[in-house]
């Protein structure tokens, strides 16, 4: 039987890495996977959530659900829109029905790293970037999702490629959405730490499974004008596993 799987590709996918959603379709096809795009998608609602504007994110998730009510699974490049889909949508449903579907929905939607290695058992990829890599747990992923695992499997088994691990690499990087509007001084203190322990492995690249953890990396590594780079999951896999 042929897997399929829609892609939720997030705002900030969307406008800012589309070259991640690219990535994925390329590695998922590789892995036989039919993969297809629900036209029409929007912010997931979290950004609203956060805010606490229920009421306006209860009726994106509503619109989100009727997008993705006829997918077999949903996959999502970003631990913090996976996470609320998945623990989030059915409490904002108030109708019974919309309930069980918002249920029904957060069954099906797994973030990346969690199909590639949960869903397809896929632990062994050929990496398209060569060189010394590093992770750093987004927190909605860690925390939220509680994964910490399928990440470090695929980068462990990853050939061309030398895992380090990071250090406080379970230690926020300072993007938390809002947070790092609201207190830019904050998260920027935040955000030297983690960079400094990036500088300590020597890595060439630090991988994420969240847009906004890598917007928060990127940007500091691109103002320090360091020499490694922040770049998501996908974008470091080859379309074959081995």
């Amino acid at each position: 039987m042929t897997i399929s799987a829609s892609l939720m590709i997030t705002c900030l996918g969307d406008m800012f890495y589309p070259e991640v959603g690219v990535s994925i379709v390329r590695l998922l096809r590789g892995l036989e996977v039919a993969v297809d795009f629900p036209p029409g998608q929007t912010c997931c609602g979290l950004p609203l959530f956060n805010s606490g504007y229920h009421g306006e994110a209860a009726a994106v998730a509503t619109r989100t659900i009727g997008l993705f009510r006829n997918s077999q699974h949903v996959v999502v490049p970003s631990g913090s829109c996976a996470w609320m889909v998945k623990h989030e949508y059915a409490a904002l449903m108030k109708d019974p029905a919309q309930r069980g579907q918002a249920e029904a929905l957060a069954a099906r939607t797994h973030e990346l790293s969690q199909f590639l290695v949960k869903v397809l058992g896929k632990t062994r990829f050929t990496s398209a970037v060569r060189g010394r890599v590093t992770y750093h747990d987004s927190c909605h992923l860690l925390r939220g999702l509680h994964e910490s695992a399928s990440p470090r499997t695929i980068l462990r088994n990853l050939a061309g490629a030398e895992f380090v691990e990071l250090p406080g690499a379970d230690e926020c990087c300072g993007f938390g959405g809002s947070f790092s509007v609201r207190l830019p001084e904050v998260s920027t203190a935040i955000l030297d730490k983690k960079l400094a322990n990036v500088a300590e492995t020597r890595a060439d690249c630090v991988v994420a499974c969240d847009a906004g953890c890598l917007m928060q990396m990127g940007g500091g590594l691109s103002r320090r004008g360091a020499g490694a780079r922040a770049v998501h999951l996908a974008e470091l896999l080859s379309a074959e596993a081995r």
